[in-house]
């Protein structure tokens, strides 16, 4: 039965389906039904001051405009305005519209802690200042910059106190800890050539910062390039989607295994590597592989990094991941391998009957020998920092943690975030480190077990408070905590 509705000319309509109807090669059991003009009706009439515009809102969930910051820095187009735009120029080419801009955006944040770390019982207030310049050329290219002015190599500018000696530091430092160019040469080729792009390949040089597997496998920036094979499918493999990443770095990398006197080595450390993300099973696979190699005269610390891990969601109720890091190939070192091992992570969260704000989670590990990450700033924290809060620093007051090596040892998380209505967060965790191997050359010491408590809240548009408090018992070694609180302006 051939069924068609329409508002526009509706006796035109059915003279055609009238034709239709009669004509001798129409398929049969076509029928025809009858045009009723009740079925086309005007819109509503609303009488005189009874239209309502907050009762219409809320017919789409009541979404209305809400204060928003705005970027520190705004030339040229403006962040997420409306329009209308004035039309792009054609210095690239008519398929590649420049907009130039020119934005800075970031947040400040200043907490003040009190920390036992063990070695030192000391208070301090501390401040951070993360700042993104943005030069957009098009919608694909730009030149991107980021800056922390106010600390140097993981010091920041602080007040210390409680200590035999108060010390203040005020630290400066205008050299970017990210100076990138970006852009997509297919859509460069398209604006060179006037046709449109059959491809995608995005790329990337300069000192980059790039972040694999949620930052555990790598999260640093160095100096070097990389490039992308975006949005693939295979159906020889039955995989909906993969991108692979090529990259490669040779100054400034950070690996916690070239050391040179105690001190972390970043200018003669080369990386060459690739990774691949692949939609398949039901979930995606994440896997990389990096070579790290020792330009140091005189070394060889040199070796092969790999990282396989699978997210996917269990009969509607749990949500895992598994990762495994694998460290292999690297030769005898005077002080012993500094990468040699594998590190085993599962994390776990339950589906609840509030499944975007009560979200219990219980996550697991197992490190054998020294595992580490391919490569990882000095400010990123140690391996474990996404097992749980007991294993995250916060960057900015020394905050104390529980062992984050993964350094011959093993243990859980189990925590419970709630999100309110989406307004605020709480998270309470308790957690375990074992121990397990030789105790030569094992950060800790013994079993350890700490509680923590972390909230946090925006204030307005802008700002944001966080509180954090935590406590552990090291066996063998002396008990840790700390409290803190922070706020955060975000512009």
């Amino acid at each position: 039965m051939l069924n068609v509705r329409c508002s526009v000319f509706p006796s035109l309509l059915v003279a055609g389906l009238s034709s239709f109807a009669a004509d001798s090669t129409a398929p049969v059991g076509t029928q025809l039904i009858p045009y009723k003009p009740g079925v086309f009706r005007p819109d509503p009439v609303y009488p005189p001051n009874s239209y309502d515009a907050d009762e219409q809102l809320k017919i789409y969930g009541d979404k209305r405009a809400v204060p928003m910051s705005r970027p520190l820095i705004e030339l040229g187009r403006e962040l997420y305005r409306e329009g209308p735009f004035k039309p792009g120029r054609e210095f690239l080419g008519k398929k590649n519209l420049v907009f130039a801009n020119l934005l800075a955006s970031g947040d400040w944040r200043t907490a003040a802690a009190w920390n036992d770390t063990g070695a030192a019982d000391f208070g301090v207030v501390a401040t951070r200042l993360n700042l993104d310049v943005d030069l957009r050329i098009t919608a694909t290219e730009r030149v991107h910059a980021f800056f922390r002015p106010l600390d140097r190599k993981g010091e920041f500018t602080r007040v210390e106190f409680g200590r035999a000696k108060n010390k203040e530091e005020f630290k400066l430092d205008g050299n970017p800890e990210a100076l990138f160019f970006e852009g997509d040469l297919g859509a460069i080729g398209s604006g060179i050539t006037g046709h449109n792009s059959t491809f995608d390949l995005p790329f990337t040089f300069g000192l980059i910062p790039l972040i694999f597997q949620n930052g555990v496998w790598m999260e640093d920036a160095f100096v070097g390039g990389a490039f992308s094979i975006p949005a693939k499918n295979s159906a020889l493999f039955d995989w909906s989607n993969f991108d692979l990443t090529f990259f490669a770095g040779f100054n400034k990398l950070t690996s916690p295994a070239f050391v040179d006197a105690g001190r972390l080595s970043d200018d003669h450390v080369q990386i060459f590597g690739a990774t691949a993300f692949v939609e398949a099973n039901h979930g995606y696979w994440e896997a990389g592989y990096a070579y790290l190699r020792d330009a140091r005269d005189g070394k060889d610390a040199g070796y092969h990094n790999l990282a396989l891990g699978f997210t996917r969601r269990y009969f509607d109720r749990v949500s895992n991941s598994i990762r495994v890091i694998g460290n292999f190939g690297q030769s005898a070192q005077p002080g012993g391998r500094t990468a040699n091992g594998a590190l085993l992570l599962v994390e776990n969260s339950l589906v609840t009957s509030l499944p975007s704000t009560l979200v219990p989670y219980a996550n697991f590990f197992a490190g054998f020998d020294r595992p580490q990450s391919a490569a990882r700033d000095a400010g990123a924290g140690g391996v474990l920092k996404n097992t749980g809060i007991l294993f995250e620093t916060d960057g900015l007051t020394g905050y104390p943690t529980l062992d984050s090596s993964a350094n011959d040892t093993y243990g859980a998380a189990f925590g419970l975030q709630y999100l309110f209505k989406l307004d605020q967060q709480i998270v309470f965790e308790a957690a375990t480190v074992q121990v397990m191997g030789d105790a030569v050359g094992r950060i800790s010491q013994g079993a350890q077990y700490g509680v923590g408590i972390r909230y946090q809240r925006p204030l307005n548009h802008a700002w944001i408070f966080r509180a954090d408090a935590m406590m552990g018992w090291r066996e063998n070694d002396k008990d840790i905590s700390g409290v803190r609180v922070e706020l955060r302006l975000k512009f």
